[in-house]
């Protein structure tokens, strides 16, 4: 693998303790279940790129983004439990971004094309709520209120034909956000 391939890859390291302590895994790709390297997780160290990580194995649960950076005690600056079983790295998009999203199930009702962020999707389209979409090109960040706020869903390419079907019944999106070079 080249030198520039390898900085185009993402790194995340976790640690058992907080403050970078304890026992670490270093995670280079999509791992769907941690829980046989680390039987908790307190803070992590993002060196390149962006990661989704759940707090269930096969990237379920809740979902929290993480960007370059530490987080040196980030399990409880976000609110969540030690029980971080699975992460996805999120590959870096360049070109344009483009999403469908409908009103209804399997991509039926009112809809609007975004290719840009949207801050309420209220204000904007007058829609309280959408059930399906599809995501044509790049990655984004769902959130179940306005100006990006709450609990938040990752949407990469492909076709979403209903919401409920992904474990987020209860969950309504109010706003997306293109996740973008500024975010690595």
């Amino acid at each position: 693998m080249t030198s520039s391939s390898m900085n185009m890859m993402g790194r995340i390291t976790f640690y058992e303790e907080r403050n970078f302590q304890g026992r670490s895994y270093e995670c280079m790709s999509d791992c769907a279940d941690m829980s046989s390297y680390l039987s908790r997780c307190h803070s992590c160290r993002v060196e390149r790129g962006c990661f989704m990580v759940y707090d269930r194995t096969n990237y379920m649960g809740n979902q929290y983004f993480m960007r370059r950076g530490e987080y040196a005690d980030y399990m409880s600056m976000m609110g969540m439990s030690d029980c971080i079983r699975s992460c996805r790295m999120i590959p870096m998009h360049r070109g344009s971004f483009r999403m469908r999203m409908y009103e209804r199930e399997n991509f039926q009702g009112q809809m609007h094309e975004l290719t840009d962020d949207c801050d309420n999707i209220m204000d904007r389209y007058r829609m309280s709520n959408f059930m399906s979409c599809n995501v044509m090109d790049g990655h984004w960040l769902m959130y179940e209120q306005p100006s990006y706020r709450g609990r938040m869903m990752y949407m990469r390419p492909g076709e979403y034909r209903n919401f409920m079907n992904m474990g987020s019944s209860n969950m309504r999106f109010m706003s997306m956000r293109r996740i973008s070079d500024s975010f690595y």
